[in-house]
């Protein structure tokens, strides 16, 4: 339900998962690029598109169409160093994701021995969203479930 777009006061649910990938350019500037269909795609088929997409958008190839048709976008803020950025909503869209960067710190570890501190990987998730189609419940357990998503991520799983 955050696959959902603001036209005028219609509320349009897309049945395609296009997600926007904002790029860093090299001027400074910031480009959208989408990978269309990104829910047909595993995670070979995404890093292709990923790398081809940026390596365009860094050499100022992208086709008018690269740009376009996006129906939520991801910001990687991580990659200036930041732990955490406040995203603004590619319109009409209605949410968009900025990853932190991952960094070791102290973590509460609960065993059943009682519980230590411990060094983990941290990444902060920022999740902006329109409310008036996406209420704060949604958009509280996108996030989450985006989080169980890369926690529970096995490096050793096939592909």
């Amino acid at each position: 339900m955050v696959n959902i777009s603001v036209s005028g006061n219609n509320i349009i649910k897309r049945k395609s998962i296009n997600i926007g990938m904002a790029t860093a350019l090299p001027s400074g500037n910031l480009i959208v690029p989408v990978i269309k269909n990104a829910d047909m795609l595993n995670l070979v088929g995404l890093t292709k598109q990923v790398n081809d997409l940026a390596d365009r958008a860094r050499n100022n190839k992208l086709n008018p169409d690269d740009i376009q048709g996006g129906t939520y976008t991801v910001t990687n803020v991580g990659t200036f160093g930041n732990v955490m950025g406040t995203p603004i909503i590619n319109q009409p869209q209605v949410a968009i994701l900025a990853l932190g960067a991952i960094r070791k710190m102290p973590a509460v570890i609960e065993t059943p021995f009682g519980d230590t501190i411990g060094i983990r990987h941290k990444m902060f998730l920022s999740h902006a969203y329109d409310h008036r189609v996406v209420d704060g419940a949604l958009g509280g357990q996108f996030v989450r479930r985006v989080a169980d998503y890369l926690e529970q991520f096995d490096m050793n799983r096939e592909l």
